[in-house]
């Protein structure tokens, strides 16, 4: 796994992204409630403050928890809630070293096809159906893994041409045309449920 990534919008933070497959689960992780820069900066900021070039699961798994956490929390945190989303990093690298002994690319190496791959995904602590739709997109759109029916796995996030989410996200244009889609999406789901609250 080595190309380059643009979901950071940070050279260095999206080079460790493209690079490490840890780093891509960690930052896809952190990207709730906060922008998604944020989120993905994450990773390249947790290596540096722990000294290191990579993150690492072993060492993320046998941390102190509350040193970790302290870790998140220093200025610029690197989340909205920096204390319990170090819980949930660590809680995923925990599961990857329990089940692919540290290696966070045996999560998808090898694998048959893509609802394999989907189910793999879910089954990652902190990633829920919508998380493992939009990382297996991300998977296969711009990091090369492309086991049978990953798009149909992804549903609606692998349709080519589309601009749902970070998996489509490849420079400032498509950020853009994401944050607008994402915006469109906000804007229906808040009048459906004025509509509702109207008709109740």
């Amino acid at each position: 796994m080595d190309v380059t990534l643009h979901l950071a919008q940070d050279p260095e933070a999206d080079e460790l992204l493209g690079r490490s497959p840890l780093a891509a689960l960690v930052g896809m992780l952190l990207d709730q409630q906060v922008p998604m820069e944020w989120a993905f900066k994450g990773p390249s900021t947790i290596a540096r403050r722990m000294g290191a070039e990579d993150l690492d699961a072993h060492d993320i798994a046998a941390h102190d928890p509350e040193g970790f956490a302290a870790l998140l929390s220093e200025k610029p945190a690197v989340h909205r809630y920096p204390g319990s989303m170090a819980g949930r990093v660590q809680q995923l690298c925990r599961y990857l070293v329990d089940t692919y002994d540290g290696d966070a690319e045996a999560v998808w190496r090898g694998v048959d096809n893509g609802r394999e791959l989907l189910k793999r995904l879910q089954d990652l602590p902190g990633f829920g159906r919508q998380k493992a739709h939009i990382f297996l997109a991300l998977l296969g759109k711009q990091l090369g893994v492309r086991p049978e029916g990953w798009r149909e796995a992804a549903g609606a996030y692998g349709d080519s041409g589309s601009f749902r989410s970070v998996a489509d996200i490849t420079g400032p244009e498509s950020l853009t045309k994401v944050r607008a889609h994402k915006q469109e999406m906000k804007a229906a789901a808040k009048a459906a449920k004025a509509a509702k609250a109207a008709d109740a």
